[in-house]
């Protein structure tokens, strides 16, 4: 027979085993394409905003997006297909992005930024411009869930 000292240890080991194996684990991060399209006009500062869409596990999520720069000159629409990652919700892509703006860019350029908010989501987007814009500047840009 066993002595209880043993049982228990044998019970601890059990349950040890039993949380590293079946347990709870930190959830995994995942990722999710974007679209949005951002219209943005001014001369020194713009003004921005516009819409998109998050496809997130299967599910659809609509955006609101809006942020001003400040450098900007001209008039400018953008349609931008991306990857958000690091999602571990899909609320953890509502917030602040900053990044740098693909620089001067003409009708017929293209936009291409990589961008990251406060929770760490990142923003991997391209597109091209309509219109004329010397810097488009998604910096500063935010996104909430409508």
């Amino acid at each position: 027979m066993f002595g209880f000292g043993r049982v228990m240890k044998l019970a601890a080991m059990a349950a040890t085993f039993a949380l590293a194996v079946g347990g709870a684990t930190p959830s995994q991060a995942q990722s999710g394409s974007v679209r949005l399209h951002i219209v943005k006009a001014g001369f020194i500062v713009g003004v921005g905003g516009g819409s998109g869409v998050l496809y997130y596990e299967g599910r659809k999520y609509r955006l609101r997006v809006g942020g001003i720069g400040i450098g900007s000159l001209g008039v400018a629409a953008v349609d931008l297909v991306g990857t958000a990652y690091h999602l571990h919700n899909p609320h953890d892509i509502a917030g602040t992005y900053g990044g740098v703006g693909a620089g001067a860019t003409f009708v017929g350029g293209a936009q291409v930024a990589t961008l990251q908010n406060e929770k760490g989501v990142i923003l991997k987007v391209r597109g091209p411009q309509a219109g004329f814009q010397v810097s488009l500047g998604l910096g500063g840009m935010t996104i909430a869930l409508h």
